[in-house]
């Protein structure tokens, strides 16, 4: 199918989901890209800052851009200005800086972040753990942050075909984010998002509460062109 008609699919398949589909377009080129957008899609998620900002500067200034790879404080400046949402928060360290380059950048609305939580097996994922988070939500400099916003949780499952092992995974991200929106985020509605799920296991991730999902391949098929 071309990515026009996966695109179809997916917003087919999400109708009558709470689910949102974000579009993984690393390693893909602006070209390619663009095809999803004339298609209607807004919603586009990179791993790499340096390729973000060279998409972003090639393309429609529409789109929602969200930074899904590991991010290092270093690199915020450089998206600060313009990102959507940063779903890889891992640290109180990282969102203080989010915070403080949103703010030099005067930002009308702030940065929305993801807590990125670990719940696979594997030492190579990032994330932070339930009692990490716990305390940088409670921390007096989270308090004071005026231009971040978290909106949710993030988490990146075993690489696997146990579908078990990764229905556990999601069902315990869910457990997290519930945990947190009834001790932080009782009254805040903003605080909504589950992104888990991937190509090869979006539709388990739905069936247990994902709010978006993060499809690469499934929409623009295994990159063997040439940039």
């Amino acid at each position: 199918m071309s990515i026009k008609d996966n695109i179809l699919y997916f917003d087919e398949q999400l109708r009558n989901t709470p689910c949102r589909l974000v579009a993984v377009s690393k390693t893909h080129p602006a070209e390619i890209i663009k095809e999803a957008y004339d298609a209607g899609h807004r919603l586009f998620g990179e791993n790499k800052v340096q390729e973000l900002v060279d998409k972003r500067d090639l393309l429609p200034h529409d789109i929602a851009w969200h930074l899904i790879g590991h991010l290092q404080t270093n690199k915020v400046k450089y998206i600060a200005q313009f990102i959507d949402t940063i779903q890889s928060v891992d640290s109180l360290k990282l969102l203080v800086e989010i915070n403080k380059r949103a703010e030099l950048f005067n930002r009308t609305l702030p940065i929305k972040c993801m807590l990125q939580i670990s719940i696979a097996d594997e030492e190579t994922k990032y994330g932070m753990t339930m009692d990490e988070a716990d305390a940088l939500l409670q921390s007096e400099e989270y308090r004071m942050m005026k231009f971040t916003q978290i909106t949710g949780v993030m988490g990146i499952a075993t690489n696997t075909d146990d579908q078990e092992k990764l229905r556990g995974e999601f069902r315990y991200l869910h457990s997290c984010f519930t945990q947190l929106k009834e001790k932080f985020f009782f009254a805040n509605n903003d605080f909504k998002e589950i992104s888990m799920g991937m190509t090869s296991d979006w539709k388990l991730a739905v069936e247990e509460g994902s709010t978006m999902i993060r499809v690469g391949s499934g929409i623009f098929g295994s990159r063997t062109y040439n940039r």
